[in-house]
């Protein structure tokens, strides 16, 4: 229970302190480090299934690198197949098509990180034997889609700024063709029971989508900076998460 609690307020502490910052950070690696974090100052590296941290660790380097290729090739398939269209029309179709493609990468944010937190959830529940098998109960699934939709509707701006507005500028085409992409890699990698970074996937389709203008047109700095977030977030994360559990431990035994 205390390795959970480690983890959670780890993961959680850290990705409110890079919202607040406007850095578009992976709330997986975050729970994924506090995780890893907090299991080893519990009971030493032996604790961990190598395996399924590699499996991990590989899926969340390559979704990006996916993600910035497959956003530039359909961005690039979409300008060829609208090339004869005019500007204005193509901003209008999109613009209501983008609704649509927006939809589908909600759905998909919820198929992949929602479920990471379940089942952060449902460990506790085992290992504190409040349940006998690893099954996800209903207010468990409710809890999780209340505090996601609720996390949507309050927002980052900054993040939303960074993404929508420094990063690249996208019209709505871009923003469809950005949306698509992520939400086919999103929802490949949910069939396939691998956990991979939303925020990793939908930033670097960004960044593909972007870079079909010209290589100017993303900025390339604010990426720099994202990708230096994205690289601390896990040990940060696995740091942290194994001095609460320390603390934690510490308060328990003095009570």
């Amino acid at each position: 229970q205390v390795v959970v609690l480690a983890a959670m307020l780890a993961a959680a502490g850290w990705t409110a302190l890079m919202t607040v910052m406007g850095m578009p950070i992976s709330a997986s690696h975050a729970l994924i480090g506090g995780l890893i974090g907090s299991a080893i100052f519990a009971q030493g590296m032996a604790v961990l299934k190598m395996k399924g941290v590699l499996t991990i660790l590989i899926a969340l380097f390559v979704s990006p690198i996916l993600g910035l290729a497959i956003g530039f090739l359909l961005m690039i398939s979409l300008m060829r197949i609208f090339q004869r269209t005019s500007p204005a029309l193509v901003n209008k179709w999109f613009g209501t098509l983008q609704v649509v493609s927006a939809g589908f990468m909600a759905l998909s944010h919820g198929t992949n990180d929602a479920q990471k937190v379940m089942g952060v959830i449902t460990l506790a529940l085992v290992s504190g034997g409040f349940l006998p098998t690893v099954e996800v109960p209903l207010w468990v699934i409710t809890a999780c889609a209340t505090a996601m939709a609720l996390g949507t509707a309050v927002g980052g701006w900054r993040v939303i700024k960074t993404l929508g507005l420094r990063l690249s500028h996208i019209q709505p085409v871009h923003g469809f063709a950005a949306e698509t992409a992520s939400t086919a890699i999103l929802m490949g990698t949910a069939h396939m029971g691998i956990p991979v970074s939303t925020t990793h996937v939908i930033t670097s389709a960004v960044m593909g989508v972007g870079a079909t203008k010209r290589l100017s047109a993303v900025r390339w700095g604010i990426g720099k900076k994202i990708v230096y977030a994205w690289i601390f977030t896990l040990p940060a994360c696995l740091l942290l998460a194994g001095i609460l559990y320390l603390g934690l431990q510490a308060l328990l035994q003095a009570g």
